[in-house]
């Protein structure tokens, strides 16, 4: 295929192709039928030279040339799209993105639902993907454009992020009501806390989270008994328990409202969790994207209430 006549049609399909790693879902995302997808891979695979992508045990995976073109080929996917909607406006009740986001377990339970109450009001065609991500591997998956937006606690600020402060998080104790640290003489301290076995949450599966790295500052450590990669089973296991657990505020005051549990701030100054929103600069005047943006600002600004 000369170059100049390549269809830069099937560049839609790549980019597609190394977000989902499926010729199924691409073909599911792009509104193609598999066969429709599978030709436009192997075009792309004899106008490139390369084999792009190949069968691994978990999907297709991208061979070093199509690694090497993910960087460059979301740029061009958002230029272009930043140049159809220029002078456009953005009408959330006819859009029909699929905003993709990603944030911690303990953002996702309390903010999540509010989220989605917006969208399903302003914009009752659009749909929310929310994947479960931890520091790094969220900043990951910004660069490959695999997510538009992560929430949470981002390390550091790489130059070719933007970032936005959205809310200060202090560390709570959960707990059952009829704890023994409860009760009205026990003393809430935090020899207490940790005289008790704890469930960690970690979307790694470590068994050390946050709240293990303070403890560590100032020379202390718990008994992580139970370690579990999302919240679903966190509050049973408090419940049914005299197990610990140390979460965000937001998350803790979830567990308090929807099933009974106490909480407590955690007796320790270990200081405040700073939440931001992090997007890639390739989407920082993109208009869909700068609406999704409003929305979780005015969620997080009635959550902080």
């Amino acid at each position: 295929m000369a170059r100049a006549d390549f269809d830069l049609n099937l560049l839609r399909v790549l980019d597609t192709l190394l977000a989902e790693r499926s010729v199924t879902r691409a073909g599911e995302a792009l509104g193609r039928s598999q066969p429709a997808v599978s030709n436009a891979l192997a075009r792309l695979r004899a106008a490139l030279g390369d084999d792009l992508l190949v069968r691994g045990a978990d999907g297709l995976v991208p061979t070093p040339r199509a690694e090497a073109l993910r960087g460059p080929l979301r740029d061009v996917m958002a230029l272009a799209a930043a140049i159809v909607a220029e002078g456009c406006a953005f009408d959330p009740a006819q859009a029909t993105d699929v905003f993709r986001i990603s944030t911690p377990d303990r953002q996702s339970v309390a903010i999540v639902p509010a989220l989605l109450d917006r969208l399903q009001r302003l914009a009752p065609r659009a749909a929310l993907h929310v994947a479960t991500a931890d520091r790094q591997h969220a900043v990951d998956l910004l660069d490959d454009g695999r997510i538009d937006l992560a929430i949470g606690w981002i390390d550091g600020e790489p130059p070719h992020l933007h970032h936005e402060h959205l809310l200060d998080e202090t560390l709570h104790c959960v707990l059952r009501r009829g704890h023994p640290l409860m009760r009205r003489r026990a003393r809430f301290d935090i020899d207490g806390v940790l005289a008790y076995p704890h469930v960690v949450v970690s979307a790694t599966g470590a068994r050390t989270a946050i709240f293990d790295d303070l403890l560590a500052r100032h020379g202390l450590q718990r008994h992580a008994l139970v370690t579990v990669s999302n919240f679903t089973a966190v509050p049973q296991l408090l419940a049914g328990t005299d197990m610990i657990g140390v979460f965000t505020q937001l998350a803790a005051d979830v567990f308090r409202r929807s099933f009974g549990l106490a909480t407590r701030p955690v007796p320790l100054d270990v200081g405040v969790l700073a939440i931001r929103m992090v997007w890639h600069a390739r989407h920082d005047r993109d208009r869909a994207h700068a609406w999704l943006r409003d929305q979780i600002r005015a969620v997080y600004r009635e959550v902080a209430r």
